[in-house]
């Protein structure tokens, strides 16, 4: 009897030092990833991982810079936030400081914000790019009289 009580009792407590969130919902998330027109690179942080559609495997601990680029249109950009999740509160409930220490560490803690990306892409047929700190402009000799006037180049 006694030694069932110690099992019990052990087993209770190792089950507290694993955060809640970790245990219900993983350290990752998975993020999904569109795009119109379909096909276009898709990286995050920098690295490449495929073409769209794609899911994406995230660190629910860290926020995440996602490029989607294709030929002939403007690249896409925009950055997947972590926020606290719900499970918090199981942590203060059941798992106390130590489930909630668990969870920051492991990035259990957090929910990425959005679960889903859709990029419109747009055609790049503007009249002018910007590189590198070099501002170019293409000039044409028929302009479209819906064209907005920004300004005149003269010579010095």
């Amino acid at each position: 009897m006694k030694s069932l009580r110690t099992f019990l009792f052990l087993s209770c407590g190792c089950l507290l030092l694993w955060g809640c969130a970790t245990i219900m919902h993983g350290t990752s998330q998975q993020v999904g990833l569109s795009s119109s027109p379909s096909g276009a690179r898709v990286s995050i942080n920098t690295k490449p991982i495929g073409v769209t559609p794609i899911f994406a495997n995230l660190s629910r601990g860290d926020n995440h810079i996602i490029k989607i680029d294709l030929e002939g249109y403007l690249p896409f950009e925009m950055t997947v936030t972590r926020k606290v999740s719900g499970w918090v509160w199981g942590n203060i409930v059941f798992g106390g400081l130590i489930g909630l220490v668990v969870d920051a560490a492991t990035g259990g803690l957090y929910n990425l914000s959005p679960e889903q990306i859709y990029a419109e892409m747009k055609k790049n047929d503007s009249g002018f790019v910007i590189e590198d700190k070099t501002i170019m402009i293409a000039t044409v000799l028929n302009t479209d009289p819906n064209w907005n006037k920004l300004g005149t180049l003269t010579k010095e």
